[in-house]
């Protein structure tokens, strides 16, 4: 008979009490990776060169306003509230703005022209602003110096 002198559970593995961390600085070093990246695309805009004018500031209100920017080639963009401007056509643009508008009725809207833009455009974009039912609109100017 074989005697062993450790008995019947020296053969199996003790458990580790060690944490493995290697993939939690995998994962780290992916996240910081992905906000490197995403971070300056926040933080861009749209560059438009608006008009001067002698106008009263907006004080900011709790909510960011709904901002319609008219490119200089004649582009739409529209900023609910996120702060992304998202390329829109004349018939989205008024579906975008009821529907950040339904929630909040009172939150106003601006319209963000540049200067070389169209008149009528503007206008335009202004009127179909107000035939769907937007309260208030408004026009965004820098102010002069």
């Amino acid at each position: 008979m074989n005697v062993s002198s450790r008995g019947p559970r020296s053969n199996r593995r003790k458990p580790m009490a060690e944490i493995n961390v290697v993939p939690y600085i995998d994962v780290s070093l992916v996240l910081l990776v992905i906000f490197m990246i995403t971070s300056p695309l926040l933080l861009t805009g749209v560059n438009v060169d608006l008009p001067r004018a002698e106008s009263k500031t907006i004080e900011p209100g709790k909510e960011p306003p709904i901002v319609v920017t008219i490119k200089a080639d004649g582009e739409l963009l529209v900023d609910t509230g996120n702060h992304l401007d998202v390329p829109v056509n004349a018939d989205t643009l008024r579906d975008l703005v009821l529907a950040a508008i339904r929630d909040k009725p009172e939150l106003p809207v601006l319209i963000r022209g540049d200067k070389a833009v169209e008149y009528g455009k503007v206008i335009t974009v202004m009127a179909s602003l107000k035939q769907a039912g937007v309260p208030s609109v408004g026009l965004m100017t820098q102010p002069e110096k």
